[in-house]
């Protein structure tokens, strides 16, 4: 192991840092940010989610038991005193800090945008760092959740002076910071286990407001009392400014559209209209805001300053889509927060929907305090189910429970439209019975109902699926293979993958055609599946029908006039090598040793040695995905670098291919066995996917990735391989989940390095690669 200079912590040197609940949202992005530092970063929690997982191992982060070599233990705000680590760590003196402590540490020394308020701080931080990013101003950012597209880390040092993040009043911690910049999304009464009156919390805020350095944004309608921003006595040093429909920086939503708002600037902006890839007033505000902070750090933007907002992962996400229903998550947990949230949903609606919510109350001491305010919220609603209050750490109390929360909805007349369901099988029941066309359903929350929607949709999909088997099995003839949960880590040549929810082998057009039309009728998604070897799939598997042309129906190898011949799409390339060169054809060599078939190989436009699959192809036949089949003339058809536009939403059924020339059998396998050893000195013999990215013009993948000194790098069991760094290997048990935080990895880092955003070649089976990078 590389030996690591330490970074001063709390005025003692520090290599080894260890996080106690790793995973939360508050933790994990601290631990990526420390290990950005270059501190060696482990970290335990009991409840570690596969997105979170797969950022810290991106991150370099191992999830393990306390080391040895620990110089520093850091905690989350839901670990306890009692927590074995804590006693062992006191056991042998580690010092012991909490998760706000550690933040306060590492921005002591950077010009600190704090985002601070009861609710609203990860969305408006993830628009700021979307601003930052789109301009170019390389900030460092700590958010407190995760993007929800993927394509940015929950944190990175950056290479400037500034650091964003979110600043947390819930457990004290935010008496620590002295901040160059605050921003205030709004000062609502919350965490009343900490603050038992109104009046505490909004003097922690205005205590904040003084300890900063250059300016304090907040949102024009909140208030601190005798303590306002705009009281009699603000700091000396401090510049008091005010955000939202109106104040010194004005934004309004002029006009909402599919693709988000455009929000109308003014006031002190320079800009004067926004694009924002959200929805809802409270996402007008805390765009605002956050636009606001920008230009307060110096940064100029533009109107697509907000365009590509990916959003928060549980905020306003949409979860699935089927039979004219729509289902959404969204963390919200207090009333005020709760309210805008609906209320953003039925200005989104048509006329005759219903939205129906589910709605876990967070905490007994919040739901208590709040009773009335809840009810008044979840009033929006069409109908309302209550799940138990979760409780995260605290004991029940009385005045605070489900049935209080249904009893203060009673007192609004809102009984008939409010139910209680007290375990998952009544939950379950209930939207069974009552979600129907045309229905939003909203799963809101800050607890572990993310787990009770997911679970609730992946037995709708059981269903869809189950259903779909049940009826085309029977049709299907007795040679087609059709299987539910078939594994298809082995049929890759990568190794490793979850399952397809369906999986086909036709042994016949018929049954093929059945099979994609009765798909397309159900809306369910088809994925040709080749030879699986430039393909990676996900440990989530594949949701929807994959097609394999495995039987020896579709590895034809059919002679034509003027030496032509005819092939299937299921036929090898190997083997139509061997077949041209008893044939004496000549012109196909160089697919000699990708270990794919036709039909991959012209939906990828194959290419080694020189040449590409096009070279030799006059016309492809394919089925649409509607089951109607086409012949379409190479001249007729889009072909790239490594891509068929043509085969996006196709199968290849098989092609009409003339070789270069002929010539005897014996020539041609010299010239095979010359690629042969070519390929062998050049490539790893570890499992892989070929090469991971295209080359982009004028240079080389693997020259880039080397030169970025990533030979060798691992995740797991995924490793950048020594041979050629343009392949990820498989050393044994790798799993999908490493392969793809080891390409986020190498991407970044030649980013970094060369300045150039290297672009996937290999497919990601079933999904996007946007999802991923």
């Amino acid at each position: 192991m590389n030996a690591r200079a330490p970074v001063e912590f709390f005025g003692q040197p520090v290599t080894a840092i260890h996080g106690v609940g790793v995973g939360g949202m508050g933790l994990a992005p601290l631990a990526i940010y420390l290990a950005g530092l270059g501190c060696r970063v482990t970290g335990e929690d009991d409840a570690l989610s596969d997105e979170m997982g797969t950022q810290l191992r991106h991150a370099g982060v191992r999830v393990t038991a306390l080391p040895e070599d620990c110089d520093l233990v850091v905690l989350s705000s839901a670990i306890h005193d009692e927590h074995p680590t804590v006693g062992l760590a006191r056991d042998r003196k580690i010092k012991l800090v909490r998760r706000g402590e550690m933040l306060a540490e590492v921005a002591r020394d950077r010009k600190l945008v704090a985002v601070c308020g009861s609710h609203g701080k990860t969305t408006t931080t993830a628009m700021l760092v979307t601003v930052l990013q789109q301009a170019g101003f390389e900030a460092g950012y700590i958010l407190g959740g995760l993007f929800a597209s993927g394509n940015l880390a929950p944190a990175r040092v950056g290479s400037n002076e500034w650091l964003v993040a979110e600043v947390d009043e819930s457990d004290g911690t935010i008496t620590h910071f002295a901040p160059e910049i605050t921003l205030a999304v709004n000062l609502d009464w919350d965490h009343v286990d900490h603050y038992k009156k109104s009046e505490e919390i909004l003097a922690t805020f205005a205590d904040l407001f003084a300890r900063t350095r250059g300016s304090v944004l907040c949102h024009a309608s909140a208030s601190l009392g005798s303590n306002s921003p705009r009281g009699d006595n603000p700091p000396k040093s401090t510049a008091i400014h005010t955000f939202g429909n109106e104040g010194d920086f004005v934004g309004r939503s002029k006009e909402t559209g599919s693709a988000g708002m455009t929000l109308w600037l003014g006031g002190r902006f320079a800009c004067e209209t926004v694009r924002v890839k959200a929805w809802g007033e409270f996402n007008a505000a805390n765009a605002t805001g956050a636009l606001a902070a920008a230009q307060l750090m110096g940064v100029k933007f533009g109107e697509a300053a907000l365009a590509d907002f990916s959003g928060v992962r549980r905020r306003q996400a949409v979860l699935a889509e089927f039979d004219g229903v729509t289902v959404l998550e969204d963390y919200a947990h207090h009333p005020t927060e709760i309210k805008a949230l609906l209320s953003a949903m039925r200005g989104r609606m048509t006329v005759g929907e219903r939205l129906l919510v589910v709605f876990q109350p967070h905490r007994f001491s919040r739901t208590a305090q709040f009773l009335a305010d809840f009810a008044s919220a979840l009033a929006v609603a069409d109908r309302v189910l209550l799940l138990n209050v979760y409780g995260a750490g605290e004991k029940e109390s009385a005045g605070g429970t489900t049935a209080d929360l249904l009893l203060a909805c009673q007192k609004l007349d809102l009984g008939p439209k409010v139910g209680h369901c007290s375990d998952d099988a009544t939950l379950g029941q209930s939207l069974d019975q009552e979600v129907r066309p045309g229905d939003w359903v909203a799963f809101v929350g800050a607890g572990n109902i993310e787990h009770k929607a997911r679970a609730w949709l992946a037995r709708q999909r059981r269903e869809v699926w189950d259903k779909f088997f049940e009826l085309i099995k029977p049709q299907l003839s007795a040679e087609t293979k059709l299987s539910r949960e078939e594994a298809l880590a082995g049929k890759t040549t990568m190794r490793v993958g979850g399952a397809a929810r369906l999986y086909a082998e036709p042994a016949n057009l018929v049954d093929l055609q059945l099979l994609v039309r009765t798909a397309h009728r159900q809306h369910m998604p088809v994925y040709p599946l080749g030879r699986g070897s430039n393909l990676i799939v996900a440990d989530a598997g594949v949701d929807g029908l994959v097609v394999a042309l495995a039987h020896p129906q579709w590895a034809t190898f059919e002679p034509r006039a003027e030496g032509r011949v005819w092939v299937g799409a299921g036929l090898r390339l190997k083997n139509l090598c061997g077949l041209a060169a008893k044939a004496g054809l000549v012109g196909f060599e160089f697919l000699e040793g990708i270990p794919g078939n036709v039909g991959g190989a012209l939906r990828m436009n194959a290419g080694a040695m020189g040449g590409w699959m096009f070279d030799v192809v006059e016309e492809v036949q394919l089925l649409t995905l509607t089951g109607e089949i086409v012949t379409r003339k190479k001249s007729e058809m889009q072909v790239e670098y490594r891509h068929c536009a043509d085969l996006d939403h196709a199968i290849a059924l098989g092609a009409l291919l003339r070789p270069a020339a002929a010539a005897d059998m014996d020539s041609v396998n010299r010239q095979i066995d010359v690629y042969r050893r070519k390929r062998q000195e050049s490539q790893p013999r570890e499992p892989s996917a070929g090469c991971i990215f295209k080359n982009p013009p004028g240079n080389s993948a693997g020259r880039l990735i080397d030169e970025a000194g990533l030979k060798g790098e691992r995740v797991g069991d995924a490793e950048v391989s020594t041979t050629h760094a343009n392949f990820i290997v498989n050393r044994g048990h790798a799993t999908g989940a490493e392969v793809l935080a080891l390409i986020q990895r190498v991407r970044e880092r030649v980013h970094q390095t060369n300045g150039v955003m290297l672009e996937p070649e290999a497919q990601l089976f079933g999904r996007d690669w946007k999802d991923i990078l």
